[in-house]
């Protein structure tokens, strides 16, 4: 059963709630906007964006979550959430 499967898991993991109330509030344009930045930045495999269905805090939506430095954001806007990518997952903070 045991394949040479090369397993491998990233470094910081972005979660970002797509639970109805902060899917409309923009969560899911949060998601894309990280995506596409880890994508443009070669960080594929280093830095991975994981939906996750209600985490019961709609009244504070969107919500996401950088880990591994356990920080929490809401209301969040893309402007915001970018810029936290740059503090949490780049370490340059005020780049944009």
């Amino acid at each position: 059963m045991s394949k040479n499967l090369n397993f491998q898991t990233p470094d910081k993991v972005i979660y970002v709630c797509t639970g109805s109330k902060c899917k409309k509030k923009g969560g899911k344009e949060n998601g894309k906007a990280l995506r596409e930045m880890i994508k443009s930045m070669g960080l594929k495999g280093r830095v991975e964006v994981v939906k996750t269905e209600c985490t019961d805090r709609c009244d504070f939506a969107p919500v996401m979550c950088f880990q591994p430095d356990n920080y929490w954001m809401h209301h969040v806007t893309e402007q915001q959430a970018k810029q936290a990518f740059n503090d949490h997952v780049l370490g340059k903070p005020d780049q944009l």
